[in-house]
């Protein structure tokens, strides 16, 4: 390893607080091409046990450093070029360890637009600069005489020259912006005003931002929901922010005591230059960097929200495989119905109206008996949009022949993915309305191998995603998904082209490889199969193998998570115990007599044969909870039902970081306000509440006119559930 690759390694363990060993066997896999869910289960000896998180913040840092390496190999290419470079400057920009840091080094030899320092150096006023500068000079009005030629037409042209190079000088020093912008970070304010003109063009969309109309707060404390509010305000052109100290003299203090060191006329002209140089130059070169410092950490913020919610929403309960009705509820359109069979395979379509205006509830409640007990049906998924309460009462209404659960699901996305070439290449022959009733069934069936099919910001399930960086949500987006979907596992046979491309290893020309193959030689017999998968080669079955399940194969292995690396362990485990891999998977009490440090072998460590064993005992067990029904206030259905101290029933739809939405049976969702979930400060609600959670919760308010309700917690699952 080079010496800067230790120093760089050594670096980020210090950063995440770990040992240089263990990064460096993570950082070695990760550059060979190992993904981060393969490397957290099945290297853990390599790397101590790091886990997910640890591994992607390990990679981040790893981005940033090579981000780092290139931007530096550039500067030092464009000062060698225009002979800049020598051997201080090359030493100074070498120990950045920063971007910040190195484009400060740099920021005096950068080639630039001709500035007002620029011209009064072509006009060879850099040496009176300097002795101004220096304050040793009483009179600098009389020096200045001896500069008093060509375009300098007096004294005082002379001396403006002279401070706007004194003004450059002090905006590009390195200590200098290094000390302001660590009082930025401490004492700045971030100051809202509206505009006046816009907000009195467009009144009505003025008026969600008039918290902000006069505003101020320090930037430090102001959290992620607030700083992109603020934002999107000045983008929409109805608010002006600044950021900046309560008192710009505090920061022309703090240039004084660096750069003022006399007591004579000179020092009055630099003192002049610093003011000059501080409202001209380094307070808006400030202010555009704390923007997007506080702009970058609100992103960070409202990014990793969004990422937990859309983890809850991917583990949310299945149903599992099971024959399921769908209804895309709806009034004068009527309800889309649609029946599924266990692997989620559309089996009939059509539209019943058993609400108003044609209110054919007789016929509708024939027709729903008579499918159930056509094909099968074990529960009916209702989509929880227009009409949804009402066709859950005429669904629990009907009298069945055979156990059947009702269930509401969310339609969020629903619409996106029914429009969607997706939806179009499943159900060519179908219309939207058909496409979405068939998503809100196999939501229910199993709403991870819907919604991969879904781009992740249509789920709503964010906190202003839009307005936050979309190259790094995506990538945090793709992460959880991945995550999710390697840490279920996924059947090789009945998987679609969208979830194998989530797999470990695969991406999506493999997976349509996979689809391809199963197409024209039927199923997949075993996991060493894949191996005759075009492209599919050694390292992408090493890391993908794990993750796929292969049922009713000849190798029992084959449908859990033990990785075919590891077959020979448990193999050896069988037959020193004198028994088949069948008798052994399942056997708890034959499991518990394994002494596990005599399989302890090569790459072959405690850490993984824990896992080994764990999975022997449960092979495949899915990680997502049992799912359970959940039943609305029969009585409340619309906000002008809801009175000040209901206890009611809800379900949590999205958790944000100030506070949790809730779905209580009605068009609108309700509040908990941070400061609502909990008789003890809360300083995150995802400490106290997620996603899908079922909650008892009582109205604090109803404000009808403008459709808010605050909601208080009171109590968590086990009481709601039914």
């Amino acid at each position: 390893m080079a010496e800067m690759d230790a120093k760089k390694i050594q670096k980020i363990a210090d950063e995440l607080n770990l040992n240089f060993r263990q990064v460096d066997a993570c950082a070695e896999l990760l550059e060979g091409g190992a993904t981060i869910p393969f490397i957290s289960r099945y290297r853990k000896e390599r790397t101590g046990s790091m886990d997910e998180v640890q591994i992607a913040d390990l990679k981040r840092l790893m981005d940033y450093s090579d981000e780092l390496e290139k931007r530096r190999d550039s500067i030092l290419k464009s000062l060698k070029e225009r002979e800049l470079l020598d051997e201080e400057l090359a030493s100074r920009l070498a120990a950045c360890d920063s971007l910040t840091e190195l484009e400060d080094v740099y920021l005096p030899y950068k080639p630039k637009k001709r500035t007002r320092a620029t011209m009064a150096r072509e006009k060879g006023l850099e040496p009176l600069a300097k002795i101004i500068m220096a304050q040793r000079e009483s009179e600098p009005e009389i020096r200045a005489l001896d500069f008093v030629q060509g375009e300098v037409e007096s004294p005082e042209d002379a001396l403006q020259g002279a401070r706007d190079i004194i003004a450059e000088w002090v905006s590009e020093n390195q200590r200098t912006r290094s000390n302001l912008r660590r009082k930025f970070m401490k004492e700045a304010l971030i100051i809202s005003k509206k505009v006046k003109k816009k907000v009195e063009e467009n009144p009505e969309e003025a008026a969600k931002y008039q918290d902000y109309f006069d505003f101020a707060e320090p930037v430090k404390r102001c959290p992620a929901h607030r700083m992109l509010a603020m934002r999107r305000g000045e983008t929409e052109g109805f608010l002006k922010l600044h950021v900046k100290p309560e008192e710009d003299e505090t920061a022309l203090r703090l240039l004084q005591r660096q750069y003022v060191n006399g007591n004579n006329a000179s020092a009055n002209h630099v003192e002049s230059a610093l003011e000059d140089s501080y409202k001209r130059l380094l307070q808006p070169a400030m202010e555009t960097e704390m923007k997007t410092l506080f702009k970058e950490k609100a992103d960070e913020e409202s990014i990793a929200v969004f990422a937990e919610n859309l983890r809850q929403l991917l583990m949310a309960p299945p149903l599992g495989k099971k024959a399921v009705l769908a209804l895309d509820p709806g009034y004068r359109t009527g309800c889309k119905l649609v029946c599924l069979n266990e692997q989620g395979d559309l089996l009939h379509n059509e539209t019943i109206y058993p609400h108003p205006p044609r209110s054919e509830r007789k016929q509708a409640k024939k027709k729903v008996s008579s499918l159930v007990e056509m094909f099968k049906i074990d529960a009916i998924a209702v989509g929880n949009g227009t009409a949804s309460r009402e066709t859950e009462s005429f669904v629990k209404g009907i009298q069945y022949k055979r156990d059947v659960s009702v269930f509401m699901v969310s339609e969020d996305g629903a619409s996106v993915y029914s429009a969607s070439p997706t939806a179009r290449e499943e159900f060519p022959q179908y219309d939207v309305t058909v496409r979405g009733a068939v998503s809100i069934g196999r939501r229910l069936i199993d709403p991870l191998a819907e919604l991969v099919k879904i781009d992740p910001k249509s789920i709503g399930v964010g906190q202003y995603q839009h307005d936050v960086d979309q190259k790094m949500l995506q990538k945090s987006l793709d992460r959880v998904v991945e995550s999710c979907v390697n840490a279920v596992g996924v059947d090789l046979n009945t998987a679609s082209r969208h979830l194998l491309t989530h797999v470990s290893g695969l991406g999506p020309k493999l997976a349509q490889n996979i689809v391809d193959y199963r197409s024209e030689n039927g199923r997949f017999s075993s996991r060493r199969e894949l191996k005759k998968v075009k492209l599919m080669g050694e390292k992408a079955y090493q890391q993908a193998a794990g993750f796929l399940r292969v049922k009713d194969s000849k190798q029992p292995l084959d449908d859990s998570a033990v990785h075919p690396e590891s077959y020979h362990v448990v193999e050896q485990m069988a037959k020193d115990l004198d028994v088949s891999l069948d008798e052994l998977i399942g056997n708890k009490k034959l499991i518990d007599s394994i002494l596990l440090k005599k399989y302890v072998q090569g790459e072959t460590g405690l850490p993984s044969l824990k896992d080994i064993v764990e999975e022997l005992a449960k092979p495949g067990l899915d990680p997502r909870p049992p799912i359970k029904v959940f039943t609305f206030a029969e009585a409340v259905r619309k906000i002008d039902d809801l009175e000040t101290g209901m206890k009611l029933p809800g379900i949590v739809t999205n958790v944000t970081r100030f506070g949790a939405f809730v779905d209580i049976g009605i068009k609108q969702n309700g509040l908990i306000h941070i400061s609502n979930l909990a008789d003890r400060f809360v300083s995150n609600p995802a400490d106290i509440v997620s996603l899908h959670q079922h909650v008892i919760v009582e109205v604090l308010s109803v404000d009808t006119e403008r459709e808010r309700i605050q909601l208080k917690l009171l109590k968590g699952d086990a009481e709601v559930s039914s």
